[in-house]
């Protein structure tokens, strides 16, 4: 694959990503947030699970088989992705497709600024700004007359953390398990069960709404969650950092064109300054340290 070629998948699955807050809108309007997290992320388990069957075979047959200490780290990160889509969900169902898209995005700086905090990793320079500029989108964004922010942008900037911790963490389990897709599939299965669990015991829900949801559903499942996903990992193989970079924090650009073209959303001035500020923010915190030659990049991004 050409460096072309993962730079228009890369733009792909940002287009995915983007165009799957709609969904997750319109999934709401027959279940509940937990129900349809619970549904969505297992859909995403079974579109990933022959990629990880393949690996655990792979591994197997080379006497590297996971142990249980591999399980509960794919258990805690289940619990974290749970999180993060749950607070997320509840948030589209009172915000709006291009406010989500884009406070969503607030996970980025925060990851360096965890790091520092947990793993004593100094980020770099720009990271202290950057967070500083999303603070202050984030407010003019929620488009609030004083320090008050709205219910649902309130839930979607407080995903930032658990979705922060997520990436932090997710890299370090995959690189020493040497078993991407099986981190991935098992974390997926973890989120939807308990998702779904907590939609069944404490949401109302009928066959009917199952049903009526289920193009969101299938949507957000299979090309957001299982498609994207490993699309992302084929990608990033052959894409430069800088690129990859670029082109999947246009997911919050996609995200607005396609709350405004489907859901109707429209921001006041302030709005879009807040969302220039986000956007700018995010480029900033990504593209600088890549700038310094004695250091690369080869990560998976986070996964939506």
């Amino acid at each position: 694959m050409s460096r072309i070629q993962a730079n228009l998948l890369l733009t792909l699955i940002a287009l995915i990503w983007g165009s799957a807050f709609v969904a997750q809108s319109h999934g709401m309007q027959e279940l509940g947030p937990m129900m349809f997290t619970g549904l969505r992320f297992l859909v995403g388990a079974l579109v990933v699970l022959p990629l990880a069957w393949r690996e655990w075979n792979y591994l197997a047959g080379r006497q590297l088989a996971l142990n249980r200490d591999d399980g509960l780290k794919i258990l805690g990160l289940g619990m974290l992705l749970t999180l993060g889509a749950a607070m997320q969900q509840i948030g589209i169902k009172y915000t709006t497709v291009t406010n989500a898209g884009f406070l969503t995005a607030l996970y980025v700086p925060l990851v360096p600024v965890l790091g520092w905090l947990l793993l004593r990793q100094l980020p770099h320079w720009s990271v202290w700004p950057g967070a500083l500029a999303c603070l202050v989108g984030a407010f003019l964004l929620s488009g609030a007359q004083s320090l008050e922010i709205g219910l649902g942008d309130s839930w979607v900037i407080a995903s930032a953390l658990p979705w922060g911790l997520h990436v932090l963490l997710i890299g370090r389990v995959a690189d020493r398990m040497a078993a991407p897709f099986l981190v991935a599939c098992g974390q997926f299965f973890v989120c939807g069960l308990l998702a779904l669990i907590w939609g069944l015991l404490f949401e109302p829900f009928s066959g009917a709404g199952i049903q009526a949801a289920a193009t969101p559903i299938l949507y957000t499942g299979i090309l957001s969650v299982g498609v994207a996903f490993t699309a992302q990992v084929v990608a990033q193989r052959y894409a430069h950092a800088a690129d990859a970079a670029i082109v999947l924090s246009s997911e919050t650009l996609f995200a607005a064109l396609f709350g405004y073209w489907l859901m109707g959303d429209r921001l006041a001035p302030a709005g879009l300054a807040g969302c220039a500020l986000i956007l700018g923010s995010l480029l900033v915190v990504q593209l600088l340290p890549l700038l310094q030659p004695a250091k690369t990049s080869s990560e998976v991004l986070p996964i939506k």
